[in-house]
């Protein structure tokens, strides 16, 4: 994905990051290529790093969904160049159904999403993620970076049953014992179509 970087020198560049940060893969790679990853907790602009050098680490290629901000000069090339996708978040577009298409279309497709959608404490995460899901029909993979720990993952899997509820309750669990790296502001997972 990133000009110029061929897949060894890339997994090299990912894991000597890693191993000078202290960080460790503690998961298997998922079966297929094709899934929405959530990328929580987010609390800090280093989430993005730590993240994308645990992916690289194990040939994943990731696109990820950023705030429209982000990708003006001079950066915008740069983080297109990562896998970016430039999302308007201050009016409503059809990021949702854009998502799904692009997974129609077949070939393989990760992409990233931090549901959380801000760095500061919020009431509600975003449920595009996982509308994307379940309307693509591809599983959900619950990426993770553990601070307290200094390790990351990109696993397990939930395929979306529609049952928001029930579902939310398996990715709280999963979350309840990962700490970002400002613990104060990792949002529990809970999305607004649950309590309505």
């Amino acid at each position: 994905m990133v000009s110029g970087l061929g897949g060894s020198l890339r997994r090299a560049l990912a894991r000597a990051v890693l191993r000078v940060g202290g960080w460790a893969l503690e998961t298997g790679v998922p079966a297929g290529r094709r899934y929405v990853l959530i990328a929580a907790p987010h609390t800090s602009n280093w989430d993005f790093i730590w993240l994308l050098a645990l992916a690289w680490s194990v040939d994943v290629d990731l696109r990820w969904m950023g705030k429209a901000s982000l990708f003006v000069w001079p950066f915008g090339p740069v983080f297109r160049a990562l896998g970016g996708i430039a999302i308007q978040r201050d009016r409503r577009s059809n990021s949702v159904d854009a998502t799904v298409a692009e997974f129609k279309r077949g070939g393989d497709l990760v992409v990233t999403i931090p549901p959380e959608a801000t760095r500061s404490q919020t009431p509600y995460w975003r449920s595009g993620f996982y509308h994307i899901a379940r309307l693509a029909e591809v599983p959900l993979v619950l990426g993770y970076l553990d601070y307290a720990r200094r390790r990351g993952g990109l696993g397990p899997c939930l395929h979306p049953t529609g049952d928001v509820v029930a579902d939310m309750d398996v990715i709280r669990a999963f979350y309840a014992d990962k700490q970002g790296r400002y613990p104060a502001l990792f949002a529990e997972p809970r999305l607004r179509e649950e309590d309505a």
